[in-house]
């Protein structure tokens, strides 16, 4: 992170915060893995599969400890920070195994903790190491994320930066309504607290019409204004962005004043708590993301997950951690980007969506210099809602994906009730990224791949003979195990 985003006392309250974890480890030596991602991407579904699978030995072939048999036991624990709501797996699970819903999605921070008991492949290290692992698992919403930047920026810069995203694409005209608004006040004038209502109303409805399904936009902060929880209705909630601020200072007592001061008290009040307590204290990453939709949606949607995913990846820290660094600060080693919902595609495009998803990324990556730390993207479905097959038509084989619509989903015309499988031809990416950018810089919907992205249900799980659940399917999960925690079970 840069150093403008922390004051000393933010790096001082920091390195205490380290120093209090590397302590508990010395007793019990544990991970924090942070999962977040942006809307809809799967967060929920992704540590519920993660978790069911270890706990009842699913299919991990490419994740080594367990495909070797060097994990002897896995268990849930109590969390180690009682303050944090508990991730509810065991409700989370029942609605996928049992009820087959996809479990509600992440509105606030959670945590879990589960610890493997394992022989290291290493005889020297079987002699000093306690051959156990507590990975504490903390969710939080993508646009808690997305609101870090807000640090390095005054209400200048974020009113600029803001007015003239939204001045552009389909944004246009869907900030109308609040950019008219703000156009006819006299910011200058004294504050009234009626306005500065209508203001913030006027640019959250414009917040949430950029992350309805139809558009899918994904660079949205404040991320509060689209889930304020308690702080509803609060003034550290009721401010907006203001377009074309005049270079003088805010007159004592105006509106423009008042924004600005509630500006700087979200990000005291919501934002730098969020960073020290959370954020500065998680070890390893992965960051989810619904590529799918976004391509389905379209060029604008696309190049907008592109520009949200530079500003995640710019709020690390990343680099090797030292013994002695470690004490002190603490730097996010191994981060990986995963689009979801690979299930919807054929296995072909399976490698051409992780090949697309690279390239989203790749300006970031070399924005944030590396560092030493080791950045990967991967497509994966948490759990596997479909299976493949083939179909004949015209003399042709065509590779198709076959599940359970969601009620109320529309395949050509027909409505689906839930409960009948169909099998749809889901469309191909193209197997060279390059040609799929070069369409979106050439703002040429023609070539973009024709996908039929549909939503399932999750898949029925077979029971044992013993009457016990198996594990989900997945799609890759154990590979994505594998690059965020693997080593440390070597």
């Amino acid at each position: 992170m840069p150093p403008s985003l922390t004051s000393f006392t933010d790096d001082a309250l920091i390195a205490f915060d380290n120093l209090t974890d590397r302590a508990a480890n010395l007793v019990n030596p544990s991970i924090r893995l942070g999962v977040t991602g942006l809307s809809r991407s799967g967060k929920t579904v992704f540590i519920s599969s993660l978790v069911h699978n270890l706990l009842h030995g699913g299919r991990l072939p490419l994740f080594e400890p367990v495909q070797s048999g060097r994990v002897s036991a896995v268990r849930l624990e109590q969390q180690p920070d009682d303050a944090i709501p508990r991730f509810q797996y065991e409700d989370h699970v029942k609605a996928l195994v049992k009820e087959r819903l996809w479990p509600d999605s992440t509105r606030a921070i959670s945590e879990l903790r589960i610890t493997l008991d394992y022989r290291s492949a290493s005889g020297w290290n079987r002699m000093f190491s306690p051959g156990r692992l507590s990975i504490d698992i903390v969710d939080y919403p993508g646009e808690w994320l997305l609101d870090l930047p807000l640090l390095a920026q005054d209400f200048r810069s974020f009113s600029d930066n803001t007015v003239t995203l939204a001045r552009s694409g389909i944004r246009a005209e869907l900030s109308r309504p609040w950019l008219e608004l703000a156009s006819g006040i006299d910011m200058d004038a004294p504050a009234d607290e009626m306005v500065a209502r209508q203001l913030a109303s006027a640019f959250a409805d414009y917040l949430r019409a950029c992350k309805a399904d139809e558009r899918s936009l994904s660079t949205l902060p404040p991320g509060r204004f689209l889930m304020p929880g308690d702080l509803d209705g609060s003034p550290a909630l009721t401010f907006a962005p203001l377009p074309d601020m005049p270079d003088t200072k805010a007159p004592r007592g105006s509106l423009r004043a008042m924004m600005e001061r509630r500006y700087e008290a979200y990000k005291t009040v919501v934002v730098k708590p969020f960073f020290r307590e959370h954020f500065a204290r998680l070890d390893r990453q992965i960051v989810l993301v619904d590529a799918l939709q976004a391509i389905n949606r379209g060029p604008e949607a696309v190049l907008d997950l592109q520009r949200a995913l530079a500003d995640v990846l710019a709020c690390f820290r990343p680099g090797h951690n030292s013994f002695f660094s470690a004490l002190y600060t603490r730097r996010i080693d191994r981060v990986l980007v995963a689009a979801t919902k690979a299930d919807h595609l054929h296995h072909e495009s399976h490698d051409r969506l992780e090949a697309i998803t690279r390239r989203l990324v790749d300006r970031a990556i070399r924005g944030i210099g590396m560092s030493g730390a080791g950045i990967d993207t991967l497509a994966l479905a948490s759990v596997r809602a479909t299976r493949e097959a083939t179909v004949n038509r015209d003399g042709h084989t065509l590779p198709v994906i076959v599940g359970t619509p969601m009620a109320g989903e529309t395949i050509n015309g027909e409505q689906f009730d839930g409960k009948r499988k169909t099998a749809i031809f889901p469309g191909d990416l193209p197997d060279n990224p390059d040609s799929f950018f070069q369409a979106l810089e050439s703002d040429s919907e023609q070539h973009l791949p024709d996908l039929n992205v549909v939503r399932f249900r999750p898949p029925a799980v077979e029971e044992s003979s013993a009457g016990i659940k198996l594990s989900v399917p997945h799609i890759r999960l154990d590979r994505a195990l594998q690059f965020l925690f693997g080593d440390r079970l070597a």
